[in-house]
């Protein structure tokens, strides 16, 4: 029996009067309304009022029922489960009556509605839907087929996954082969929509699809020259994951659909070439031939940029930087430039937000060539190159200088012969009268910075150097923003051969200060950050901290809590709190307790989201991680110094709490902390061993590597402080560390973008595991040499070549112990250990480590007694020179 409802007059009057209100720019009368929408939601029947707006009440303005609609939906994701059986059927029946309604708003409306009902788990229990949807495709009426395909393209969106297994008896084996029909209907929008559905299940290689592929690709090719451009759109959107997933039925045409996607990647509609250039990207990556793709890509790296005043970054190069890239949300900020405004420093920034566009994409797709088929690039563009880079047209010149900056890191090797001529060309270039050749130049030169470094620094590096600081004081904030990313990049590389160079350009970077409006001062912060990271303690000279620190604290103090703005100076004034050491003493009382503040309010406000959702917004957590990270480098930088705060504060409280969050990147940064506070005052963390242990253990998961890596590292810290008093805290971690050193899987390196990372960034994840056991089994060897045979050899592979230090000092004092106590846990892999650590190992055994060459001692005269010494000579054989000198000469062999 089908469900009867009618609306009451007043109630329908009372609802429609909320709807208008809520259209109002007060936000106080918005606030008001939604208030009073929440309590409708208290009767059973309001949902029904809502649906009886959208699809019945057509005398109202479709902006109002569309609303009503959206409101519906919204109510179907919070409380659908709890809707009466009466309400949920009649909304039901109403969206798939009214799936044709004759506006376009209101029939996108209802689809939205149905497939958000879908996704609740509906597809099981609305066991008509599809059938109906697919039904409708047939109607004569163009309303009704639009809106069914509409609804069915939004259900293949959300719900691909159900609707290819046997949970609804596969209904793609019906639902494709009736799309595929519609790909030659009269109407542009549903040919548009049919393709868009097929292409939902090409990367799952859905078998109802793989059953028609070749009809597929047939279909598609008989829409390449459609007049339509969001059909044009969706077929290169379908060839280009077919590059990926099938190939093997693409091949036979490639010819034609290269020179397919030429003409497309030079489409009148933007987003129709953005979706053919991504087809290059893909080819690139694909092992076959590519002299067909250069062309395109010089065509569009050449393209109007009078009516593109975009300026062309690499998406991946030229946005703002930050100190340290967080792994949470990243800024995609990008330059607009005024090309009539060079001197004009007052812009509108407004437009600094823009769409990856047709020439970041193809300088991204000349990126992904050069890296794969590197120097064989080379002969197909160097000589478009020179004639580019030296033209008298500076949009021409420009476009080169861009495609320069592209192949830089695939064919560095090919293109060194050519950089001494082109590098002072570019450094020429830098003073341009055009904003945008000036900008790009400076993303080009950084791209090349590494080559700089290399050459004696009076040829490149100090004249780079120079202009680039010219350039961060350009009276144009793009070129501004893009010299000091450009900068940064060269801070990075080159390290203390700017120590020379520190006044004149603490000098620029201060008068930076006074000079960036609000965005590029941002990216300031990143440029003094990397200074402070490159140059460390040749920071710490009264002058300089006179230089640097007032306008940094300036700008603390002007800061409130809640300003996001923090996230950068927090993250610059860490890397120079660190550089500084007892240099920053005089800072460092307000910052750590405002630091302590941070996590502390961070905190609290998540405890009541927790308790109270509906009541307290859950809080923005990079506060609390950028406070964190700030106290890390306080930590690091003043060591013992910093005592007396931690001593008066809070902080190992909050500590426990962080260490425990939800959110990995909370306890990323709090395991970070623990180390560097482990090394400056253990005496305050001892107490909390017991506690934090446990932690620590449960939080040996690669699957998160970060977290993985610092709660490794602060466990192979506390080791160290702790010695023998380390023993019942061994069984908790020792069985993870083991287990990690022998995942065939784990990462081999750190992620790029990583930060809060307190072990060095070159380390692999399995080196900073295998320098905790080695710590472990330092101060604890009973207890870590009976599982020796179970690590030792991942354990020499993973130290081989990591440079001689501390830590890596302590792991071989604590192999070597644990050889000692247990040599049967090496017989069968003692040779290996000697031919993995040849070079590693004797390089530690110098005059100043002598505690453990006794030890080193014992474990060689075995080895060679063991395999005797006609084995011992054919082996040795292989040692270098200089090795065989050593060994001789501390031990005899």
């Amino acid at each position: 029996m089908e469900y009867e409802w009618k609306p009451d007059e007043q109630g329908l009057q009372q609802i429609l009067q909320l709807l208008k209100e809520s259209q109002s720019p007060d936000t106080t009368i918005q606030r008001t309304v939604q208030q009073k929408l929440e309590q409708l939601n208290q009767y059973p029947d309001f949902n029904n009022y809502l649906i009886f707006v959208l699809t019945k009440l057509k005398s109202e303005d479709e902006p109002t029922r569309s609303l009503s609609g959206l409101i519906l939906k919204n109510n179907v994701k919070a409380h659908f489960q709890n809707f009466p059986n009466g309400v949920t059927d009649f909304i039901k029946s109403e969206c798939l009556n009214n799936i044709g309604d004759s506006s376009p708003l209101i029939r996108a409306t209802v689809g939205i509605l149905i497939t958000t009902i879908a996704s609740k788990g509906e597809l099981q229990n609305w066991p008509d839907l599809l059938p109906k949807l697919c039904s409708l495709l047939d109607s004569e009426d163009y309303n009704t087929c639009e809106g069914a395909f509409g609804a069915l393209q939004k259900i293949c969106e959300d719900s691909a996954e159900i609707l290819d297994s046997d949970v609804l008896d596969r209904p793609l084996n019906i639902m494709i082969p009736k799309f595929l029909q519609f790909f030659k209907h009269s109407s542009p929008k549903i040919r548009s929509h049919a393709v868009a559905c097929v292409n939902q299940f090409i990367i799952s290689r859905t078998q109802a699809l793989m059953l028609h592929i070749d009809s597929f690709i047939e279909n598609l090719f008989a829409l390449a020259g459609d007049e339509e451009p969001e059909v044009r759109k969706n077929v290169c959107r379908a060839l280009v994951m077919l590059l990926e997933v099938r190939m093997d039925r693409l091949l036979p045409h490639m010819h034609n659909i290269v020179e397919y996607m030429l003409q497309r990647t030079q489409d009148q509609d933007e987003n129709v070439a953005l979706e053919a250039c991504e087809f290059w990207l893909t080819l690139a990556e694909q092992p076959i031939l590519f002299l067909l793709l250069h062309a395109t890509l010089f065509l569009k790296l050449t393209g109007d940029v009078e009516e593109d005043e975009t300026i062309p970054d690499s998406e991946q190069d030229i946005r703002p930087r930050f100190h340290r890239s967080r792994t949470v949300a990243q800024q995609h900020d990008e330059d607009g430039i005024e090309e009539e405004d060079d001197d004009d420093d007052e812009i509108d920034d407004d437009d600094t937000i823009s769409d990856w566009n047709l020439r970041k994409c193809s300088a991204a797709a000349l990126d992904v060539l050069a890296n794969v088929y590197r120097d064989e690039l080379l002969p197909h563009i160097l000589p478009l190159l020179k004639e580019l880079l030296f033209h008298h047209e500076w949009v021409v010149k420009e476009s080169g200088i861009l495609v320069l900056g592209a192949i830089a890191e695939g064919c560095m090797q090919g293109m060194i012969p050519y950089l001494p001529e082109l590098i002072p060309h570019l450094i020429q270039c830098l003073s341009d009268k055009k904003a945008l050749v000036r900008s790009i130049t400076c993303w080009t030169l950084s791209r090349y910075a590494h080559w700089v470094v290399s050459q004696p620094p009076d040829t490149y590096l100090k004249p780079l150097m120079t202009e680039l600081l010219k350039r961060i004081l350009d009276s144009n904030k793009r070129v501004q923003e893009a010299a000091c990313s450009a900068f940064a990049t060269l801070e990075e590389e080159a390290c203390t051969e700017l120590v020379p160079y520190l006044a004149y350009i603490l000098d620029t970077l201060v008068f930076a200060f006074s000079k960036y409006q609000h965005k590029n001062l941002l990216i300031l912060y990143d440029a003094i950050g990397t200074l402070a990271d490159s140059v460390g303690h040749h920071l710490n000279k009264p002058e300089y901290i006179q230089m640097l620190m007032p306008p940094l604290i300036q700008k603390w103090n002007m800061l409130k809590d809640e300003d996001k703005d923090l996230f950068p100076l927090l993250e610059c004034l860490s890397s120079v709190a660190t550089a500084l050491q007892s240099g920053f003493l005089p800072y460092c009382e307000p910052v750590y307790q405002r630091c302590v503040n941070l996590v502390q309010k961070t905190l609290a406000q998540a405890m009541l989201n927790n308790a109270q959702p509906d009541q307290y917004e859950a809080p923005d957590k990079d506060f609390m991680i950028v406070a964190l990270d700030l106290l890390s480098g306080l930590a690091e930088g003043l060591g013992g110094n910093i005592e007396q705060l931690v001593a008066r504060s809070n902080i190992l409280t909050l500590m426990y709490q962080c260490m425990q969050d939800k959110m990995p990147e909370v306890r990323q940064s709090s395991f970070a902390l623990l180390g560097d506070l482990t090394k400056a005052c253990f005496q305050h963390v001892k107490p909390c061993i017991a506690d934090f242990m446990p932690i620590l253990g449960t939080n040996l998961n690669p699957e998160f590597i970060s977290v993985c890596n610092n709660a490794t590292w602060a466990i192979g810290e506390i080791s160290i402080q702790m010695g023998i008093e380390m023993q019942p805290y061994i069984p908790m971690v020792l069985h993870q560390l083991v287990e990690i050193i022998n995942r065939p899987n784990t990462p081999k390196t750190l992620l790029e973008n990583t930060d809060r990372l307190f072990v060095p960034s070159t380390y692999h994840v399995i080196t900073v595991d295998s320098i905790t056991i080695g710590r472990l089994g330092y101060v604890c060897p009973q207890e870590v040499a009976p599982m020796l045979q179970q690590f030792i050899r991942p354990w020499c592979t993973s130290l081989r070549n990591i440079r001689d230090n501390e830590e890596k000092d302590s792991a071989f004092r604590g192999i070597c112990t644990m050889i000692s106590v247990n040599p049967s846990g090496v017989i069968q892999v003692r040779l290996f250990y000697l031919r993995s650590n040849a070079n590693c190992c004797f390089s530690l055994v110098t005059d100043k480590l002598t505690i453990f060459s006794f030890y080193f001692l014992q474990i060689l005269h075995g080895f060679k007694n063991q395999v005797g010494d006609e084995n011992w000579r054919r082996f040795s054989d292989q040692f270098p020179l200089p090795l065989k000198e050593r060994l001789a000469a501390f031990y005899g062999v």
